[in-house]
């Protein structure tokens, strides 16, 4: 689906409205599509799409998921969830899961960024390498 540029801005506008002291608000957001739909301007089902498409993308980015071979010991996760909320905010939400296909190490996702430093993950470069 192409998006043309007032659906691209009136998204984006949306989503900037949609914060509260720097963090994202649900009640605001719940509001801002409700008076969208009331109002029901042209193409408002397209700029709800690429509304909800910004809002997934932000919440993703907003959202760390933390996955190694084993359990991490509490000091280690602290460690590593200090460390990202020092790099991504205070407001960053951890998830953390065993993954024992990973055979060792960890992997991190913040939104697009990714930190894979597993066994599994050399392995594989290793064997693209030969």
């Amino acid at each position: 689906m192409k998006i043309n540029k007032d659906i691209r801005q009136t998204s984006r506008q949306l989503l900037r409205s949609s914060f509260t002291d720097g963090q994202l608000d649900s009640g605001r957001v719940a509001a801002l599509v409700k008076s969208l739909i009331e109002k029901k301007p042209r193409n408002y089902v397209q700029v709800l799409d690429a509304y909800k498409r910004l809002l997934r993308l932000e919440i993703e980015k907003r959202t760390a998921t933390i996955e190694s071979a084993s359990e991490l010991n509490s000091t280690a996760a602290a460690e590593i969830v200090a460390n990202l909320k020092q790099r991504y905010g205070a407001d960053l939400a951890t998830q953390f899961a065993v993954n024992p296909e990973l055979l060792g190490g960890m992997r991190i996702r913040v939104g697009s960024d990714v930190w894979d430093s597993s066994v599994r993950n050399r392995l594989q470069r290793l064997q693209a390498q030969l």
